[in-house]
């Protein structure tokens, strides 16, 4: 049976209602879980099950099809280009929810999200769907029709690309649970290596299925009796150096990640930084090991119950070890290629490596576009306190150094 326009809209409005009023009975029964102070967990575990297999398909959906489709009109480029932010924002708070140490700390994150969701919601509803409405030159009922298909589960053969997409998600559930029984039979630390290593292969690709990993993580990393083996620091004076202090805490969960990995692909072999947080950053080591093996040290300084403070570094490579001598730690600029990090968390993780220079000091941003909008933002939160230079312009990369002023001596 064919339907009209306008009906193809409600269609979508009414499925934007379930999705809100399913996440809402969710974040509920979690508020009732903790109210009654009884185990929290099981509540969280559906609310992020239902975010990853439902919300954030749902979400990759719309980019291909309302969006893709928005985006060709003038008017609506800014407003999709905002959703599509919102989505990564979304994704990453519920890999922050993963990382919820407590009860309160999961409801909190919970809350913050359903209503992140709800607002992002109601934009679509009222700015991005009624505009398309009212524009001759699209259909609705097409982009319905490719919204059911892209979020349908698949029936009868599917074509090779959605036969391998599928397979990835049930490797995926079948590698957890022999991850789960590989800890129960004493092996954790092995266990939360592997779940690490699929972590880091969905990360980009995958976004849905690597915060399942990440809760997988954490879950399985608070099962573990001992700490993993600690590696060789190949840093001079590691555990004294001094390092910089990279405090996360401040940031909201679903930035701290990313900032940190931001900032150790900005580090100079030899230097470091000190992570300060709120939390053990356990499962975050073994994301390091699984992205990283053998390029970074880990030196725990200290230890709870309130604060983690570990110094992580870049080593010198072997070969150059015994010849560069002394060395002079933070001798080059550092690079921040922003590039590998999701448009909506690029410009945090800027602020966030400016906010931790000395004066004097720089580093080079490495993006796939002109940042001209970043340079706004600079000059209207530090007017007359930064240096801006372009090291290269296009038309695949750009290389701008960022500097913090040094302090005037004059009186």
């Amino acid at each position: 049976m064919t339907i009209t326009q306008v009906e193809a809209l409600e269609a979508m409005l009414q499925h934007h209602r379930t999705l809100v009023g399913d996440v809402g009975d969710r974040i509920t029964a979690l508020a009732e879980a903790v109210d009654s102070g009884i185990a929290y967990e099981p509540a969280v575990a559906e609310l992020i099950t239902y975010l990853a297999e439902e919300v954030i398909p749902h979400a990759v959906a719309e980019e291909l099809s309302i969006y893709r489709t928005a985006a060709t009109r003038a008017n609506l480029a800014r407003t999709v280009n905002e959703m599509i932010a919102e989505h990564r924002v979304l994704t990453a708070a519920v890999e922050s929810l993963a990382n919820a140490r407590s009860a309160p700390a999961a409801l909190t994150q919970a809350k913050q999200i359903g209503a992140f969701f709800t607002t992002h919601v109601v934009k679509e509803n009222e700015q991005l769907l009624p505009a398309l409405l009212e524009d001759d030159d699209v259909d609705l009922v097409q982009l319905l029709e490719q919204m059911h298909h892209l979020t349908a589960p698949p029936s009868g053969p599917p074509p090779e690309d959605a036969a391998i997409t599928d397979a990835e998600a049930v490797v995926l559930s079948l590698l957890l649970e022999a991850a789960t029984e590989l800890a129960n039979a004493g092996h954790g630390d092995r266990a939360c290596k592997l779940v690490a290593s699929a972590w880091a292969a969905l990360r980009s690709s995958r976004p849905a299925l690597a915060v399942k990993t990440t809760a997988s993580l954490h879950r399985l990393a608070r099962t573990l009796a001992s700490e993993p083996i600690a590696l060789r620091s190949r840093v001079r004076d590691a555990a004294t150096a001094p390092f910089r202090e990279l405090d996360v805490r401040h940031l909201a969960p679903a930035q701290r990640h990313e900032t940190i990995f931001a900032e150790y692909h900005a580090l100079a072999p030899g230097s470091g930084y000190v992570l300060v947080n709120d939390h053990d950053p356990k499962p975050l080591r073994y994301q390091f090991e699984a992205e990283h093996p053998g390029e970074f040290t880990w030196d725990a300084i200290e230890s709870g119950p309130e604060v983690w403070r570990v110094n992580i570094a870049r080593p010198f490579p072997d070969s150059a070890d015994s010849a560069e001598g002394g060395g002079h730690v933070g001798a080059n600029v550092q690079e921040l290629d922003v590039r590998v990090l999701p448009h909506g968390q690029r410009h945090e993780v800027i602020f966030s490596t400016y906010d931790h220079l000395i004066p004097g000091d720089g580093f080079v941003i490495v993006n796939d576009h002109d940042p001209t909008p970043l340079r706004y933002q600079f000059e209207a939160q530090h007017a007359g306190e930064f240096t801006w230079d372009y090291l290269e312009s296009g038309p695949k990369m750009w290389r701008v150094r960022v500097g913090r002023a040094p302090v005037s001596n004059s009186a």
